[in-house]
């Protein structure tokens, strides 16, 4: 693990540009569904990278507006009546967040089942593939992060994919062709060739797209993309242009009461689709660092109270984004932070260029990420561990597929609780405590029954241990150690060299992690 984040910028530098370029479409098309003004989403983006980033205790994870969040603008919208009275109730909401930061509420993130979590992905990953194909097509117009099953345009996740395949725009397909051609070249050959290991296959896809969009305008006419099948980013040629994207709250909204509604909820739902996002992160992390999640609400309150004062939208840890940052090879917070830079960058200087960048071509992006988020080893791997592994797994991804992120979770979470308390039948638990041992290691005794409800108060004690001691973890007189328990302590053995920890395992079965 590298001591200090300026030395991996050779790998975070070119994660944070291939963020950028599946962000800015996102950020935009965020705005659109949510009815807020179309840099709304621009501004809560480079708050997300510039702010919180640093803020965050997490090195991998991307914040910025989220799609979970666009039915619940809009709803607020028809609530409160403007947008500026919906940004006092974000920087209520960042303020509420700030308070469970305080409260250390981010403990609720540990008492979600990894089989839920590996579904979460897993769903995300299908929903990513069959969500971007109209716009890998060029048939549809819809906004690009429509992570729900029902969309605002009355139609449905497999319905706009059969509509889409009958009116596929040559040229988009095209493109998209090409990018996915290239991505997958990238992929395959960057392992041997060093020299492509230094150009994120996404800047090729990007410079190749526009290149080949400007040769069919001359060439091609009859296959031209249109323009509603590029991004679309704003123009801003002076300083008057740039005061007037920023908006500002309406502070006579603080004496609504429906204000307080709409920031409990805000609140409530960003900082869960947070602490979901950072669980999912760190499991993909391959350093496997473990985020403050106490920390990571105050980081999203602080966020979500200058994006409100500033004209953004809400904002929370996002796994789309973040997952596109650990696949592109990024290290710590610096490829977050350059995400962010660029998103300014490009407010300011770079519109004519982006907006001649296909969505076709960061359509490929996003499938070559949803692919690597389901691949079929996952699907082989959680089959092997058993019903009751498998069963909340598969269940998770259907209930997302056909609602959204939240319901999903929330169904997946209850069959998953249903094995938990089927494991924890007639079963006593007890934890001892470590206790320093004259001339011995610190001595962690598991009990007889060890069930996912005792994670949290394990993962706990074991980040208490001080660093550079010797550790026993003893479960020899465990009959039963759930799966979730065992990879927080695989997770733990994986991180006690760093922290100079002596670690060994009596009666403890290693498992498989994710990155290894």
């Amino acid at each position: 693990m590298p001591s200090s984040p300026w030395q991996t910028l050779g790998k975070d530098l070119p994660a944070g540009l291939v963020v950028f370029l599946v962000a800015l479409p996102l950020c935009l098309g965020i705005s659109l569904a949510s009815g807020a003004p179309l840099l709304a989403g621009i501004i809560a983006g480079i708050i997300g990278g510039v702010v919180v980033s640093w803020v965050s205790g997490s090195q991998l994870s991307v914040s910025g507006p989220a799609a979970g969040l666009t039915a619940i603008i809009l709803s607020a919208l028809s609530t409160l009546g403007s947008f500026e009275a919906v940004l006092a109730a974000t920087v209520i909401a960042g303020v509420l967040q700030l308070v469970l930061g305080v409260a250390k509420a981010g403990i609720i993130g540990l008492y979600f089942p990894t089989s839920v979590i590996r579904g979460m992905l897993a769903a995300i990953g299908l929903i990513l593939i069959l969500k971007q194909i109209p716009h890998f097509v060029g048939a549809d117009s819809d906004y690009f992060e429509d992570m729900d099953f029902l969309q605002f345009d009355g139609q449905n996740t497999f319905s706009a994919v059969t509509s889409a395949l009958g009116g596929v725009s040559a040229g988009s397909a095209l493109v998209g062709l090409v990018s996915l051609a290239i991505l997958l070249f990238w992929d395959t050959f960057s392992k041997h060739v060093a020299l492509l290991r230094l150009v994120p296959g996404a800047l090729v896809v990007v410079l190749v797209s526009i290149g080949l969009n400007s040769l069919l305008d001359v060439a091609a006419p009859v296959l031209r993309i249109r323009p509603e099948h590029l991004v679309s980013l704003p123009s801003i040629t002076a300083w008057q242009d740039f005061t007037r994207v920023f908006t500002f709250p309406d502070w006579s909204a603080f004496q609504r009461p429906a204000t307080y509604t709409v920031a409990f909820t805000i609140g409530i739902v960003a900082s869960l689709e947070t602490l979901l996002s950072v669980e999912a992160v760190d499991k993909l992390d391959p350093l496997k660092r473990v985020t403050p999640t106490n920390r990571e609400l105050l980081a999203q309150g602080v966020g979500n109270i200058l994006s409100g004062l500033l004209g953004g939208l809400p904002m929370t840890a996002v796994i789309v984004r973040s997952s596109a940052n650990i696949n592109a090879g990024g290290q710590t917070r610096i490829s977050a932070f350059f995400h962010g830079l660029l998103l300014l960058t490009s407010l300011l200087f770079l519109e004519p260029v982006l907006n001649r960048i296909p969505l076709s071509a960061l359509a490929a992006v996003l499938l070559m990420v949803g692919f690597k988020l389901t691949k079929p080893t996952l699907y082989r791997t959680q089959w092997k561990l058993g019903w009751q592994q498998f069963l909340p797994f598969v269940v998770t991804i259907i209930a997302i597929l056909l609602t959204d992120l939240l319901k999903g979770v929330t169904i997946g979470l209850v069959v998953g609780i249903f094995y938990i308390l089927k494991a924890n039948y007639e079963s006593a638990y007890f934890l001892s405590r470590p206790a320093a041992q004259v001339g011995g290691p610190i001595h962690l005794k598991l009990s007889e029954q060890v069930s996912f409800l005792n994670k949290a108060s394990i993962v706990k004690v074991l980040n208490e241990l001080p660093p550079n001691s010797q550790v026993l973890i003893d479960g020899s007189d465990s009959s039963f150690i759930d799966y979730d328990v065992l990879e927080a302590i695989e997770n733990f053995r994986l991180s006690a060299p760093e922290r100079g920890i002596d670690l060994e395992l009596r009666g403890i079965q290693q498992v498989h992690v994710l990155g290894h």
